[in-house]
């Protein structure tokens, strides 16, 4: 059997790329992934998607989407695609142990954040451990905040954070930034931002919530114990494109090259969410450019 589309990814860009296609009646197919939700389950309250003054809880917002995307018609395989062929019409998607064969692909698979991969991290994450300040830096007012980096991104979410902490302090493993210099300039000009450099944190302890982390200096191996309200990770991005290297074209760091937004350069495969999204990377603009890429799908499919 031919599929009519096949969605890889089951975050906001999949999600509801499936909803407007399945109201289309092209009966979609997502290939959802073992962990299907994307970043969205990675966050407690979830409190600037439009619709939800109250916040939502992430898991429950990919839920609601996942149950209205059914609703319509689409069918949901949580396996993750290990290989695909777009060489030939039609496409080819491999999941688990099957093959399976669509006349139009949108590659939602996302991107995930990297983690400084300590073991108390993992116990924190959404109780006072995050990867986006722009998400959940509201929830942080007038605390002792951490973050970690040393890029632009880094440096960004220091003086976005600045907005509700008391304090910020930049822990960077390195005796140099490797912000752009305009960037430094202005985070090392914010009087709430404080920097330690040839420091990795080592634990991060608390009950609930996050009240402390331990920091090593990298060149003399002292442990310090520092007091804080949160750590913010900001060391970057990974991009789920393996099984789309030399298959699309991608960046030097992994992420799709988009035509127009949404399209990949190959006829009937487009792209949708934080794959090909390194600016913006929420669960909105996901969710937009999923809509783009159904839009598109449905041209292309009904133009056959």
């Amino acid at each position: 059997m031919v599929e009519r589309l096949i969605i890889i990814g089951s975050g906001p860009a999949g999600l509801s790329a499936a909803i407007y296609a399945s109201r289309e009646g092209f009966s979609p197919l997502v290939i959802g992934g073992y962990n299907p939700g994307g970043q969205l389950l990675l966050t407690t309250i979830v409190e600037n998607f439009p619709g939800f003054p109250e916040g939502v809880d992430g898991t429950a917002l990919v839920g609601k989407m996942r149950a209205q995307a059914q609703k319509f018609g689409t069918r949901f395989i949580d396996e993750n695609a290990t290989a695909v062929d777009f060489s030939s019409k039609p496409f080819k998607v491999a999941a688990g142990d099957k093959t399976y064969e669509a006349e139009c692909i949108i590659v939602a698979s996302g991107a995930n954040a990297k983690w400084l991969g300590i073991e108390s991290e993992k116990a924190f994450i959404g109780h006072g451990v995050s990867n986006c300040a722009t998400c959940d830096g509201p929830f942080y007012k007038g605390k002792d905040l951490v973050i970690v980096g040393g890029g632009d991104t880094a440096m960004e979410d220091a003086m976005f954070l600045t907005r509700f902490a008391n304090s910020v302090t930049v822990v960077h493993r390195k005796e140099e930034l490797r912000a752009s210099r305009i960037m430094q300039e202005r985070a090392k000009a914010n009087p709430k931002i404080k920097f330690i450099f040839n420091t990795v944190i080592d634990e991060i302890k608390g009950d609930k919530s996050v009240n402390a982390v331990k920091l090593r200096n990298v060149v003399t191996n002292d442990v310090t114990e520092m007091a804080v309200g949160g750590v913010f990770v900001a060391i970057g991005y990974s991009p789920n494109t393996e099984i789309f290297k030399g298959k699309l074209k991608l960046d030097e760091t992994g992420y799709i090259i988009p035509i127009d937004e949404i399209k990949t350069g190959i006829d009937g495969v487009f792209v949708a969410g934080d794959v090909a999204d390194r600016v913006f990377r929420q669960a909105v603009t996901a969710s937009g450019s999923g809509v783009k890429a159904a839009i598109e799908a449905r041209a292309y499919l009904s133009s056959l």
